[in-house]
């Protein structure tokens, strides 16, 4: 009865350590993924929120991520015409194709469906955008207001897509109501 007892015990404390991720607020590393404190954007710096894991299905990473806004800014209005950067590192190669359905599906949960048809135009270009992506590719996304949502792969330009309204939409995949993943969203707004 002790044996099974203290086989349930460590089964309890493994499963307790691949399930729930500390959250890392004001962390610069994750996972050995390293993120830098501050970045620069045009015309203002952001300063890290936080980091995290997503999981996939809970178990398997899927990437490692980084929020960052102004200075100053409250997490209540990252959603708002505020400049932002997400960074996002993968730890699994995923096909280009795929990220567009996984867009518009997130997006479709967050927005309503109107605001969804008003900026079908910079979805479909957005998602056009997308490559193949390898462990340890990076893509980032920053909005600047005023200018739009610039999307680069390992530090490169992809391309941008103007727009405050989508760039609240295409963030609350990761920081909105009905977010990819809560944990993740807790963690890399360093809540």
């Amino acid at each position: 009865m002790k044996t099974l007892r203290g086989l349930s015990i460590l089964l309890m404390s493994v499963l307790s350590i691949v399930f729930v991720y500390p959250s890392v607020s004001g962390a610069t590393e994750t996972a050995d993924i390293k993120f830098k404190e501050r970045v620069e954007a045009p015309e203002t710096d952001l300063e890290l929120r936080g980091v995290g894991i997503l999981r996939y299905l809970g178990l398997f990473k899927a990437y490692a991520g980084a929020f960052y806004l102004e200075e100053g800014v409250s997490i209540d209005e990252a959603l708002g015409d505020r400049a932002k950067r997400l960074e996002v590192e993968y730890f699994r190669s995923l096909k280009g194709k795929d990220f567009g359905p996984a867009t518009v599906k997130m997006i479709e949960k967050n927005v309503d469906k109107e605001t969804v048809q008003r900026i079908r135009t910079q979805i479909d270009y957005h998602n056009s955008l997308y490559e193949d992506v390898n462990p340890g590719d990076r893509y980032a996304l920053t909005y600047i207001p005023g200018k739009g949502t610039e999307l680069a792969l390992n530090g490169k330009p992809k391309g941008v897509i103007e727009g405050a309204e989508f760039a609240a939409a295409l963030f609350s995949i990761w920081i909105g109501k009905k977010p990819i993943d809560e944990s993740f969203k807790r963690q890399i707004m360093g809540l």
